[in-house]
């Protein structure tokens, strides 16, 4: 098999471009790549400019270039007989049959392989597949990206890269791969077929580590081989040994392995505290600022403790992300430095992990809804299991509709057939659960710990030290799982997952099974189906009304104040129903009647079936049925406990965007107050609790969140500690914070052509000073939309891209990518971005925060919390969004300086900072930056001579 990997550069896209230049890399049947072929184009017009930024191609390049006719007569020849490859192949071949079309050629019949598809299959944890990052992933030479020789012959690199990787798995996933696209009359099906009889003629096949088990080869074996970190009945290692010497041990090891650590006091000082908490069964509120290597200063002391005192440790971060990066950079690094075997695990919330079971199921049966793309989701996880431990979701790259095919296979609690399931011994959740149960450390996140209460403990080991990361989200996420919220599709992918139409749906997969055994019981049952499918069909029916209606009390236009992009908002008061609630009311009951009858018949059908033994081909369907009837019966109760909306301590509210109407509805129904549940939850239960974030003080006071988390008892008793750690940078040397102070004021989250006018210009000025690599937060989406245009619009001369979150499409982590990757932007952002984004070094110089981020006082939660706050005579606006806001404020603030090399200024344009009585809250929480205010004119040129001083 010989391959031609084409790459053409042209002028625009597929419908409407020319060829500027074509790149060709031969790869021979040894695969050597014997040439590579490169020739500019003449276009018929000039290339525009936006073509030659992406690939520095210009007009003067291209001027004395071969005419298309002159070029296809090299490249003609060379596309005989070859297996036609490019990185998203489909561009590049309609370039290519346009060509041979009008330069009087027949067009081109061979096969045709996308490096795209073979990337996914092969290596299905890359983050991106992007060819350059791919390329340097791989560490390949590319050396001029977008020009097209140099891209044919990085795209044959990384072809041959996966043709490698093919080789190296085993016959029986190669097989299972051939199988997947076996149905469709494709060249990657082709390509599989081709493989496979190939490799069943070779002797020798690899197997590697593999297990091999029903069909799959897997990189894990049974979980129940695990052993724990050190033997039973063996000596403690820690038994004479105090925690100063296990502390100056540590540290040695570090210098020995990082050469570049030093000793932080911030650091030093956080682990002493965390210690002594842990030691004397106290609480602790800390906080820890960037640079202080916080996780380090609570997992040494934590697995001090957890070994000497045999006792586990639980840690929760509010993030996955921050759980993923303790996996893969924090444990590995402390594994290798403390001295002495400790084992610390990740365990993630259930639906994270593979159930085997049920993909064995989709894939044996070819369940696909939408086949070409759920077959390369498949393949990738195919190859997948030869590669992963943990079975956790995190480390696949799922693209367009491969979160769909996931949900399908995820591990659920309802249809877990435990220790009779087949899989039982392979079983990633029960894996993760069992290296949790031997462990020393455990890191598990926020929903999950309150996912633990809910379910009495089940889900976790016991614990009675816990500490937790990001501590400042701890009253939201305890809200949301204390409370409720539900979407639309949490309902409406239930009932389709149960029955779509008579050919899809778990249902009608069973139907068949029983139609097949013949049998006077299967012909019964059969007929119980189909009394459901009506009864399912009443029930979606009922609920779009219900959804669109509900819908219906959300107001017409959003002022995007509450929430972000073109969210709408609506409270529900239990003593202030709306009108027409009766009608919505009787609408539910007809929803509910009718979902307990299909649970009714459902279960009993489902139970006769189990105890009935015939049935075994049925038994994997039967028991995810049984957990799709779980699940309607509590989307039952939940809709029930919303539309009641009888409980005066709970905040009941709707949200929904214009754009998709009743598809987008969401409810929630939140404790408005969750400190005592937090208190008979946590704070009385437990020995010791840890409480750690970069932002919980306010004016260098813990008060806000001792009243709001229910620590006030704790504290009378004196079982609280607390200890604000030191910054471990000169933020008065590598700050400056600026205030114009006669900026424009404004009211409400719009802003008057004056105010937008001087803060367009105000951003473009310093743009243009620090050449982009500025971040600018706004409270409100509305008026993000109001600067994003004439801000772009100021900026195109001087070659400075401006980037903005809702505006550009794409995700957060996809925006801060490009943010980082060009060399000159200005990135604006609302809500989501106050915190969690990390751009150390020099992609952010600029930080300007528009407004202080108090939240909305309209929104549902917030209003209701003054309510509260009122009725207890108390100043909501000083009790509840000064502190608030404060912490936001700290939050953005700690964007700017991430390392103790990074410098940078922050502007805050909200002169209420300086004239209110409470903007002292603001800048004293600070870290201490050099803080000036001038006029708004006096800022450019301010910050020139700061960054020219290097900070003076």
């Amino acid at each position: 098999m010989k391959f031609a990997v084409l790459d053409f550069e042209t002028t625009g896209t597929q419908s409407v471009g020319e060829i500027i230049q074509v790149g060709l890399a031969i790869i021979e049947e040894d695969r050597s790549i014997s040439r590579v072929y490169g020739s500019y184009v003449k276009p018929g017009a000039p290339i525009p400019p936006f073509i030659t930024g992406l690939t520095g191609i210009t007009d003067s390049d291209v001027q004395d270039a071969p005419e298309l006719d002159e070029m296809m007569m090299e490249l003609v020849p060379l596309l005989d007989d070859v297996v036609l490859v490019g990185h998203n192949v489909a561009f590049d071949f309609h370039f290519l049959q346009n060509a041979l079309d009008r330069c009087g050629y027949l067009p081109f019949q061979g096969r045709i392989l996308d490096t795209i598809d073979f990337l996914k299959i092969c290596f299905p944890s890359l983050t991106t597949y992007q060819l350059g990052s791919v390329s340097s992933h791989f560490g390949l030479t590319h050396e001029r990206p977008h020009q097209a020789d140099s891209d044919a012959l990085a795209t044959a690199l990384v072809l041959l890269k996966c043709l490698e990787e093919l080789d190296n798995l085993p016959l029986l996933t190669i097989q299972r791969l051939n199988e997947l696209f076996a149905d469709e009359d494709s060249d990657l099906a082709w390509y599989f077929d081709g493989l496979q009889r190939e490799r069943e003629m070779e002797t020798f096949q690899p197997e590697g580590d593999l297990t091999f088990y029903r069909q799959l080869a897997l990189a894990v074996g049974d979980w129940a081989e695990l052993a724990p970190p050190r033997e039973e009945g063996s000596d403690n290692p820690l038994q004479n040994i105090t925690f100063g010497e296990y502390m100056e041990e540590v540290t040695k090891r570090l210098k020995d392995t990082l050469p570049q650590y030093e000793s932080r006091e911030a650091q030093e000082l956080m682990i002493h505290e965390v210690m002594t908490a842990l030691d004397q069964d106290k609480h602790l509120l800390i906080e820890a600022g960037t640079g202080t290597g916080k996780s380090l200063g609570y997992l040494l002391p934590a697995i001090y403790h957890s070994v000497r005192s045999n006792q586990k440790v639980m840690v929760s971060t509010h993030t996955i992300n921050l759980q993923d990066q303790l996996r893969e950079r924090d444990i590995p690094l402390l594994t290798s430095v403390v001295p002495f075997p400790f084992k610390a695990a990740i365990f993630k919330g259930r639906g994270h992990y593979l159930c085997l079971r049920k993909f064995e199921h989709r894939i044996n049966k070819r369940d696909f809804t939408s086949p070409r793309e759920e077959a390369l989701t498949a393949a990738q996880m195919m190859v997948w299991l030869t590669q992963t431990e943990t079975g956790d979701d995190e480390e696949l790259n799922l693209s367009g509709r491969g979160g769909d095919f996931w949900e399908t296979v995820a591990s659920d609690t309802d249809s877990c057939l435990g220790r009779s399931c087949p899989w039982f011994r392979k079983c990633y959740y029960h894996r993760a659960k069992h290296e949790a149960g031997i462990s020393d450390v455990v890191v598990t996140n926020h929903s999950k710990l309150f996912a633990d209460v809910k379910a009495g403990h089940q889900l976790l080991p016991a614990y009675e030290h816990l500490i937790i990361d990001e501590a400042h989200h701890l009253e939201d996420i305890a809200g949301k799982h204390l409370g409720m919220q539900m979407k639309y599709f949490t309902v409406a992918h239930t009932l389709t997952r149960l029955y779509k139409d008579s050919r899809s749906g778990q249902l009608p997969a069973l139907r068949q099974t029983l139609q097949s055994s013949g049998s006077e019981q299967a012909s019964e049952w059969s007929g119980v189906i189909d009394r459901i499918y009506p009864d399912l069909l009443t029930v979606k029916e009922s609920w779009d009304t219900l959804s669109d209606k509900l819908f219906g009390l959300l107001p017409e236009r959003s002022d995007a104040g509450a929430g972000e992009a073109g969210q709408l908002v609506a409270r529900l008061q239990p003593g202030k129903k709306p009108k027409e609630w009766e009608e919505l009311a009787a609408l539910e009951n007809t929803l509910n009647l009718s979902l307990s009858d299909i649970i009714r018949k459902g279960d009993k059908m489902l139970s006769e079936m189990r105890d009935t033994d015939s049935q075994s081909s049925s038994d994997s369907l039967v028991t995810d049925i049984g957990g799709l009837f779980k699940d309607l019966a509590s989307i039952r109760e939940q809709i029930r406990f919303f539309m009641g909306l009888n409980d005066e301590n709970i905040v009941y509210w709707l949200e929904g965007s214009g754009n998709y109407r009743g598809k987008s509805l969401q409810m929630y129904a939140v404790p408005v107050d969750v400190s005592t549940q937090l208190r008979e939850l946590f704070f009385d239960k437990k020995k010791s609790i840890i409480l750690t974030s970069a932002t919980l003080s306010v004016d260098k006071s813990f008060q806000f969140m001792i009243d709001n988390l229910g620590l006030g008892e704790a504290a009378e008793q004196g079982r609280l500690m607390t200890a604000l750690l030191p910054s471990p940078f000169k933020y008065r040397e590598q700050a400056l914070l600026v205030i114009p102070r006669d900026f424009p004021s404004v009211k409400g989250s719009i802003g008057d052509a004056r105010f937008v006018d001087t803060l367009v210009h105000s951003l473009a000025e310093t743009a243009v000073a620090t050449r982009g690599r500025m971040l600018v937060l706004f409270t409100s989406y509305k008026m993000l939309r109001q600067v994003y245009d004439p801000l772009k619009e100021a900026l195109v001369s001087q070659d400075i891209t401006v980037l903005g979150q809702g505006v550009e499409g794409g995700s957060r982590s996809k925006l801060i990518r490009r943010f980082q990757d060009s060399s000159a932007s200005v990135l604006l952002g609302t809500s989501s971005f106050w915190e969690g984004v990390d751009i150390p070094g020099e992609a952010l110089t600029c930080l300007a925060i528009v407004r202080l981020p108090f939240q909305p006082p309209n929104h549902p939660l917030a209003e209701a919390k003054s309510e509260l706050l009122q009725a207890q005579k108390k100043n909501p606006f000083m009790k509840l969004s000064v502190p608030q806001a404060v912490i936001r404020f700290k939050q953005g603030f700690g964007r700017l300086v991430r390392t103790a090399q990074d410098r940078g200024i922050v502007i805050v344009y909200d002169t209420r900072v300086i004239e209110s009585y409470y903007g002292k809250y603001f800048l004293y929480s600070l870290p201490g930056p050099k803080m000036e205010h001038m006029l708004t004119d006096q800022i450019v040129p301010r910050i020139a001579e700061w960054l020219e001083d290097g900070g003076v």
